[in-house]
């Protein structure tokens, strides 16, 4: 089966988690991504995995990559990088400006070798501005995109959603892939900026653009679970047996006549028989009843009710529930694997599907330098005897 990005080299120089998803994505739909690897191991972290134990975060972040190791603290080990980027492709990084030009494995530097390079750079705040060059931390990003001061309940502290690094992963590799488009017409390379900033702006799109269109104090605000304007959308009351009800229906007229009767409700009650009543004047009176409804029976009535009659609504879920959907195996955004020295593990699989060149999970991630040797033979041309010195001087592992 062919691959979407085959015969892509992508030189990998990211250092955390979010840009090696980035390049990552590439590398699932076929592309050759070629990841630059510390010779020395980095200092471990308080919450790193014991060393010889399944590291899940490190197999989703580098599979399906090859790894060179190289001590760029060396001017060899430096030299090899710029000779291995002059033949790549694409580049991708998340390092501070200043880190990659002393390497000489800036935007620019790395265009002289090759112009029509797509060099694509995660970064915190984005390329331009007085905020350039601060340290891409997607807990500060976050913090300064409104979102989350809105997202607890009135009197709780702010709470950091976590995803907006995600958002900039996929904007990494969907830049790149707009660059790749624009030369295959043009012949031009060209710099690609994403931000952690402009991630968590665009996973906060709905409000951002309502606060921006609307304004008001209120958007600014969070809001009580008991305060939002309808009852039956955007709004969450718990079941008997303790998950929490989401209901999506926010054309009321629409829903109400199979709604109603779950919820031991007549169609035709007074007090809620139109919409207007239900959002307006009764609508405190109609969360009342339905937060009663809906503690009467367990979340598993819910939802066969809901199915059944194939309402906008669900029960949330907390992490367990996913890794026992058969349909996040079927679509494989969960991949059941067995690993030769960990044996059974599962990892997060594909986002997107297609249906002639699908992405698929050809390579563990590698152990650092493990395709040393056949990288710079098969890129760079060196031969056995040459890599061999080059080991034994210490500038790659």
């Amino acid at each position: 089966m062919s691959r979407a990005l085959e015969g892509l080299l992508v030189v990998d120089l990211t250092v955390e988690f979010w840009g090696s998803i980035g390049a990552a994505l590439l590398a699932d739909f076929g592309a050759e991504v070629v990841r630059i690897d510390p010779v020395l191991a980095p200092p471990r972290d308080e919450g790193d995995e014991p060393p010889g134990a399944w590291n899940g975060l490190a197999e989703l972040a580098q599979r399906n990559k090859r790894s060179l190791a190289l001590d760029l603290a060396t001017g060899r080990g430096r030299e090899l990088a710029r000779a291995l980027v002059a033949k790549a492709d694409v580049v991708i990084t998340d390092r501070p400006r200043r880190a990659l030009a002393d390497l000489g494995l800036d935007y620019a530097s790395v265009a002289a070798a090759r112009p029509d390079v797509i060099y694509a750079r995660g970064s915190g705040f984005g390329s331009r501005g007085p905020d350039a060059d601060l340290p891409a931390l997607d807990e500060i990003a976050a913090a300064r995109t409104g979102m989350m001061p809105i997202l607890p309940q009135p009197g709780e502290p702010p709470v950091y959603p976590g995803h907006g690094q995600m958002y900039t992963s996929v904007m990494l590799a969907f830049g790149v892939l707009t660059a790749l488009h624009h030369r295959r017409q043009t012949g031009e390379g060209q710099e690609v900026d994403t931000s952690l900033l402009a991630g968590n702006m665009y996973g906060a799109s709905l409000d951002l653009q309502a606060y921006l269109a609307i304004g008001g104090e209120r958007m600014l605000q969070p809001i009580s679970r008991l305060d939002a304007g309808n009852p039956m959308s955007g709004t969450m009351y718990m079941s008997a047996d303790g998950p929490w009800v989401t209901l999506t229906m926010p054309d009321t007229d629409r829903w109400w006549p199979l709604f109603a009767p779950l919820v031991d409700l007549e169609v035709a009650d007074p007090r809620f028989d139109t919409h207007d009543k239900r959002c307006g004047s009764n609508r405190l009176e109609m969360m009342q009843v339905l937060e009663a409804a809906f503690r009467r029976r367990p979340a598993a009535h819910w939802r066969a009710m809901f199915q059944e009659h194939q309402l906008s609504a669900d029960i949330i879920e907390s992490y367990d529930f996913p890794i026992a959907d058969p349909q996040v195996y079927r679509n494989r955004y969960l991949l059941a694997l067995d690993d030769p020295s960990h044996g059974a593990q599962t990892m997060l699989g594909f986002p997107i599907f297609m249906s002639e060149t699908p992405a698929r999970l050809f390579r563990g991630a590698p152990c650092r330098g493990q395709h040393g040797a056949e990288v710079l033979h098969d890129v760079l041309g060196l031969s056995e005897d040459a890599v061999t010195a080059l080991r034994a001087d210490g500038v790659i592992g």
